[in-house]
């Protein structure tokens, strides 16, 4: 198991949970596209391809959040999150967690996310960190 996801009262960083409104779902399948791929445009050009139907804005927050759950451990629910507030993938790599949990405590208006989440999530992007050095 995890160490990260066994600390006790920790936010369920690894979780899944669905990110995508049924509408935009449909849509980016009539476009015959995955939702992984949706990376592959920028937001605008994103946008543009669904008729204007997803806002410029929406396509910018749904690859911020494809972006962030490629982190190895990282779930789309807190990638979710993470992007509404504005996050982007190497932000989450690199600022520090305590800031990152305040940014969702203070949008969601309660605290989401405490110190067990803070710590592992400071876990991670040691993980992550650790990761890169290797592969250089």
């Amino acid at each position: 198991m995890n160490k990260v996801q066994a600390l006790p009262g920790v936010f369920p960083l690894h979780a899944d949970k669905t990110f995508i409104s049924e509408s935009e779902w449909v849509i980016f399948k009539l476009l015959c596209r995955p939702i992984v791929s949706l990376t592959e445009d920028d937001a605008a050009s994103l946008s543009l391809k669904t008729g204007h139907q997803v806002s410029v804005e929406r396509c910018d927050e749904l690859i911020r959040t494809i972006q962030i759950n490629q982190l190895a451990e990282l779930g789309s629910w807190i990638s979710r999150l993470l992007a509404e507030v504005g996050c982007n993938q190497q932000q989450v790599q690199d600022t520090d967690a305590h800031i990152l949990m305040q940014k969702i405590n203070k949008k969601a208006g309660y605290k989401i996310c405490n110190d067990a989440t803070i710590q592992a999530l400071s876990h991670l992007q040691l993980q992550w960190k650790g990761a890169a050095s290797a592969s250089k």
